[in-house]
């Protein structure tokens, strides 16, 4: 089987190194991919959001399947371009309609559908510039911390969470008048605030039957102790220590029954992977946010975590036949850290020369922003590179990582020596 990943982040790595292992994949293609994913696949240099670029690429490589890594092209409709075009509607892609992608690209469409079938979640109210003044009237009927959060696609940094009123006031008209983070927060939904410790729950679907990926647990702040700004996240843990069975049992029932059949309900055209996020306020789970792809770093925990067939899991969702398929976990603890660019998430520099690949051992490095000149690896994004180690817990996986990133160096480097801290 031909198959093209689209993507470019260490989610597509690690996606990629997994689809690898399977004799169905005889040859694969990313795009654009990175410097790691160059080593091990063909990377074309094609935008994912070029929706006709990618049907060209499809039908020049004579592709069999298309995996989408990130959200942009499901909020836009790549399936929907597939499924309308009598040339490639054949070829199966991973991913959700762009109907379904709704459940990431608007808070406020994700927040209808949780309460429509009375799936755990804070209470909240959605606004708009010209009900501002509503929306601090609703704010002030709130106890702090205010959660403000942008209604569409902000590269994860579309949630402020503020303890002060007059404060979360004026973030409100920031985000609704002001245009903070332009077209995703015309719409701005305020949540109650709820207090607990979040995982992340993954789930592939072929739209009626689910398996239930391993669950992780990431860490988005860029400071130790979870201080600063936010960014797409500096490192994961798989397994979630603190989802014991009994936990889990309460999710499946819950929260992953319910959206799956509400999928189904609602006819949202959901063939690929749910990401569910996840808060456990005291014993019991309430979902934050639903994304319709995997998470990064999350991947590069969960993927080496899957001893099945990735390829094969991915036909039964071509097929809809994703109930006679096998998911066998691998019991080891997997953990990744971010090594990113000085000056991330906020002004940065690219064209770094990244040291000390070759010197790596017993850890797997996934790149997330890498690029290849004058045969060098280069830095070319916020996050660089993601090390992931397997251990019998979660301790002993982290080690290992920090072990490898000594042997690792570009200028500027940097990297929480924290991950797990709170576990």
């Amino acid at each position: 089987m031909r198959i093209l990943l689209l993507g470019s982040g260490g989610r597509e790595h690690a996606l990629a190194w997994k689809m690898l292992q399977s004799d169905k994949c005889t040859a694969l293609f990313v795009a654009p991919g990175n410097a790691g994913t160059a080593s091990i696949a063909i990377n074309l240099s094609l935008d994912p959001n070029d929706f006709p670029a990618v049907k060209k690429a499809v039908i020049d490589n004579q592709i069999n399947m298309v995996v989408v890594g990130p959200e942009d092209p499901l909020v836009k409709g790549i399936v929907d371009f597939f499924l309308e075009d009598d040339d490639i509607k054949h070829i199966p892609v991973i991913g959700p309609s762009k109907l379904g992608a709704q459940l990431e690209g608007s808070k406020d469409f994700a927040k209808e559908f949780l309460f429509k079938h009375n799936i755990p979640t804070a209470a909240y109210a959605t606004f708009i510039k010209e009900t501002v003044d509503e929306g601090k009237a609703f704010l002030e009927s709130l106890t702090p911390p205010y959660v403000l959060k942008a209604d569409g696609l902000a590269a994860g940094k579309g949630v402020v969470i503020l303890n002060d009123l007059e404060e979360a006031k004026d973030e409100l008209e920031n985000m609704l008048v002001d245009a903070k983070f332009g077209d995703a927060s015309s719409k701005v939904v305020i949540e109650e605030f709820l207090s607990g410790i979040e995982l992340s729950c993954f789930v592939l679907t072929d739209g009626k039957n689910y398996k239930i990926l391993p669950t992780a647990k990431d860490y988005k702040r860029i400071g130790e102790g979870d201080t600063g700004l936010n960014t797409g996240g500096m490192g994961a843990v798989s397994p979630v220590p603190f989802a014991s069975d009994e936990f889990m049992k309460k999710v499946e029932e819950r929260v992953v029954i319910p959206t799956i059949k509400g999928l189904q309900e609602d006819k949202l055209g959901f063939k690929g992977f749910v990401f569910i996020g996840l808060i456990k306020v005291g014993e019991d789970p309430f979902v934050i946010e639903y994304n319709a792809r995997m998470g990064d770093p999350e991947t590069e925990v969960v993927m080496p975590r899957i001893k099945s067939d990735i390829i094969d899991l991915f036909e039964g969702i071509a097929n809809e036949n994703l109930d006679t398929k096998d998911l066998v976990i691998d019991d080891r603890a997997a953990t990744t850290i971010m090594l990113v660019s000085g000056g991330y998430p906020e002004a940065y520099e690219k064209g770094k020369v990244i040291r000390g690949l070759e010197n790596v051992e017993d850890s797997i490095v996934f790149h997330a922003g890498t690029s290849l000149k004058d045969g060098e690896v280069i830095t070319n994004g916020g996050r660089v590179l993601a090390v992931t180690s397997y251990g019998k817990n979660f301790e002993e996986g982290i080690k290992k990582s920090y072990q490898n990133i000594d042997k690792l160096d570009f200028d500027k480097i940097y990297y929480r020596k924290d991950i797990g801290f709170d576990l």
